[in-house]
């Protein structure tokens, strides 16, 4: 008697497929850095190669993470942990996580975001956001970034800036209504993963949620996160 095969379930073999890739990837990263360490750069042109191999592969990596996550938050198979946090420490660890990218690059950061300054979310999630938003502007950016946060009337609001030539025409168009999917050549994981992650952070009259604009004070795109 022959046994019958159950269907075959893709987006859970793509899953695990991203999750044994991701592995793999970060031990890539480590091995990496400790080739960095040994053999520094000589010469400009080879940080740049440095500066580009670490960067790639900490955008993959990334959006390993992200696919991943977007799987999980699509399953019910990620809880929120809310708790009060100090937002300066979850925005540092961050920008230090990126420090390497940062420096290879030779971006200057700024953060703009009171010691005191506290807030209720998953930190785990938020920092998740912030890295996936940081590496994207670490991209574009000229040669400057900026992150802040402080408390608005429509929550803790949580920004971050660059010089870069700003977000496109076509995603600023509709704001509070975000397309994802392969236009110009980007599924735009980074902002759907921002996206759910704030839907997930509510109160009983507030939902977080994201926003877009170009300007700023660096003059070039500007990613918003909301938190009730």
């Amino acid at each position: 008697m022959k046994t019958k095969v159950p269907p075959l379930d893709f987006s859970f073999v793509l899953a695990s497929s991203v999750h044994d890739m991701k592995n793999s990837l970060g031990m890539l990263l480590n091995s990496l850095n400790d080739v960095m360490i040994q053999y520094p750069p000589q010469t400009e042109s080879h940080a740049n190669s440095y500066a580009v191999l670490e960067y790639e592969a900490a955008r993959i990596n990334s959006e390993l993470i992200q696919l991943l996550s977007i799987y999980r938050l699509d399953h019910d198979d990620i809880r929120l942990h809310i708790d009060e946090h100090y937002v300066g420490e979850i925005l540092k660890d961050q920008i230090i996580r990126n420090q390497g990218v940062l420096q290879t690059r030779k971006i200057e950061l700024e953060l703009d975001c009171d010691e005191t300054l506290q807030g209720y979310f998953d930190s785990d999630l938020i920092g998740s956001v912030v890295n996936n938003i940081l590496l994207n502007c670490a991209r574009y950016c000229k040669n400057n970034l900026r992150v802040a946060a402080s408390h608005t009337e429509e929550g803790l609001c949580i920004s971050i800036e660059d010089d870069g030539p700003g977000y496109p025409e076509s995603m600023l168009e509709s704001p509070d209504h975000f397309e994802f999917g392969f236009s110009g050549g980007s599924p735009h994981l980074g902002l759907l993963f921002a996206y759910k992650v704030a839907l997930m952070h509510q109160s009983k009259t507030q939902q977080g949620f994201i926003r877009l604009h170009n300007g700023g004070r660096l003059g070039g795109s500007c990613f918003s996160l909301y938190l009730p």
